[in-house]
């Protein structure tokens, strides 16, 4: 499995709008297995995590016009753009 955590600075008033909008996007791309977004107690940045089932599928997403529409979409409710890790998940697993 392939993919990446992001951290998200959600400008000040803007929670709920974002919150929404990651909402209204119900279908996975393909080779997506999961997707989470947090919002941590303790600090104020969110935390996003996506699951693909190869690194292929992460970079088919990332370069599709979907994703890019989304993306733009999502800026306008973050002070800057999101910090990517991306990687291999070595170990996990779902109950």
């Amino acid at each position: 499995m392939y993919g990446t955590i992001f951290n998200l600075k959600i400008k000040e008033g803007h929670d709920d709008a974002f919150l929404e909008l990651m909402k209204e996007t119900s279908e996975f791309p393909e080779g997506m297995i999961a997707w989470f977004l947090m919002k941590p107690d303790s600090k104020k940045d969110w935390i996003g995590v996506a699951v693909f089932d190869s690194i292929q599928s992460h970079v088919n997403n990332s370069n599709s016009p979907n994703q890019n529409e989304s993306f733009i979409k999502m800026m306008d409710h973050l002070d800057e753009e999101p910090v990517w890790t991306d990687g291999e998940y070595v170990i996990g697993e779902l109950a």
